[in-house]
């Protein structure tokens, strides 16, 4: 069975980046019926960022990247959190030690520092079982990985092909710190190996610690789970995005109100192309195309005008009903008090101007009279207060003969009749359709609107 993982940091919001790996994660896993695993990496205390976890969480959610095992709480499965692990490290860090695969180090300060390149073996690898243990017993030790020396570390990546490193070129390496916390690359193989992770597709950042995994593979004689390294997502600077390079979080771009559907489809578009060379691909279409053969190895540029452009077509399909109901909560309610009828013909008028659903109040701003208070022609205007005081149900399809009416009435037609029309109630000589932007004001504020006009009209003349 395939089996994947995303596994951020609670250090911070969710952001584009890390979104794309975990929405690939979640596509491959989907169209193959495997299983995705969230696995919360907790083990560096000093970084976690209160919240940052319940924001992940919500964060893929809201995107419809959903998990499917964990730790039951409050009734659904939870994530792995590396925090609630120790047994499971500590008991491979066992086995490692028994081996001879892995020593404790005495050393101190900066030698002691897990990032340290050192070429030269550390000298506590050569302390005896005695020592050791005399030691181990009296003072702060880490436990180091004991590299293999002169040795080719071959991986098969999905995405770049063979990539080999030197092991003469990795220093022995931390497995546990003296507080016994796993480190990054010791806990990501246990737990790679605990949950049975098939495949491990992430960012190419983490190429350089690939080596240090696959000797952990090998050493405890757990198969290598299929590696496939995705490359960066720049920004319009051409550094790696980030909040200092433009990126927003996912957060952030639902509180602007982007389609959720329309933000997954722009993220699996960064380094991977549909076979059918379309863009616009609905969730379940991305399902059955994604692969690994198909994603890229050139960075991708993150572009905020076509990520808008996704958004507004996926909201152009979305069934009015649902359209109205996502766009609820952004209407400014102190401007615009519409009851659902109304804001559905709003919405039904102007729905292929949304690139996202905060778009509404721009919208609904084309339906109401602006500052500039302009009079049509006096002619249409009289005509239009006589017809629509007399129209008996105050419904669009009514007010679609109305205008028909007020044109004869008025001996006036195309833009010489909607033009005045649209002054007198908008203020604008372009808008969205007559009968919706009739309905939408309703009748008491329509023919004020049109005394109103009519009167500016007396008082200019």
């Amino acid at each position: 069975m395939i089996r994947t993982r995303f596994a951020p940091s609670p250090t911070g919001s969710l952001h584009v980046g890390n979104a794309r790996i975990a929405v690939l994660n979640w596509l491959f896993t989907r169209r193959h019926e495997g299983c995705f695993v969230l696995r919360i990496e907790d083990t560096d205390t000093d970084r976690n960022v209160a919240g940052a976890e319940a924001g992940i969480r919500d964060d893929l959610l809201w995107l419809g990247v959903d998990w499917d095992e964990g730790p039951v709480r409050g009734g659904a499965f939870g994530p792995y959190r590396q925090s609630e692990r120790a047994a499971s490290y500590h008991r491979y860090a066992a086995r490692l030690r028994d081996a001879g695969q892995a020593y404790r180090c005495f050393c101190t300060g900066e030698s002691a520092d897990e990032g340290v390149e050192r070429r030269e073996r550390c000298a506590c690898a050569a302390l005896d079982d005695a020592a050791t243990a005399e030691r181990s017993a009296a003072e702060p030790h880490t436990l180091r990985f004991r590299v293999p020396s002169e040795q080719t570390i071959a991986i098969e990546d999905a995405v770049r092909g063979r990539v080999e490193f030197a092991s003469r070129e990795i220093a022995d390496f931390v497995l546990l710190r003296s507080d016994a916390r796993p480190t990054y690359n010791f806990a990501v193989v246990v737990d790679d190996i605990e949950m049975r992770i098939s495949h491990v597709i992430r960012g190419v950042g983490h190429l350089s610690n690939t080596p240090r995994q696959v000797l952990l593979f090998d050493a405890l004689e757990a198969p290598r789970p299929v590696f496939a390294h995705v490359p960066m997502v720049l920004g319009s600077d051409r550094q790696k995005l980030s909040k200092r390079h433009g990126a927003a979080g996912m957060a952030e771009y639902r509180a602007q109100g982007y389609h959720p559907d329309g933000l997954l489809n722009y993220l699996s578009l960064l380094s991977w192309s549909s076979p059918s060379g379309e863009d616009v691909l609905t969730r379940r279409q991305l399902i059955e195309e994604i692969s690994l053969d198909r994603i890229g190895v050139a960075d991708a540029m993150f572009d905020p005008a076509k990520l808008s452009w996704l958004s507004a077509k996926h909201i152009e399909r979305m069934p009015l009903d649902e359209l109205v109901e996502a766009v609820k909560p952004f209407v400014d309610r102190s401007r615009f008090h519409l009851d659902d009828a109304k804001l559905s013909a709003a919405v039904a008028a102007t729905r292929t101007h949304y690139a996202t659903f905060a778009d509404v109040n721009e919208q609904l701003a084309a339906f109401f009279a602006s500052d500039r208070v302009q009079v049509g022609e006096r002619t249409v205007v009289d005509a239009a207060s006589r017809v629509l005081s007399g129209v008996p149900q105050w419904s669009e399809d009514a007010l679609r003969a109305a205008i028909k009416e007020i044109g004869a009435v008025s001996g006036r037609k195309g833009r010489a009749l909607y033009e005045p029309l649209r002054l007198a109630l908008t203020g604008r000589e372009h808008g969205p359709p007559l009968p919706a932007v009739l309905f939408v004001q309703g009748r008491e504020r329509v023919l004020e609107s049109l005394q109103t006009a009519a009167a500016t009209g007396d008082a200019a003349g």
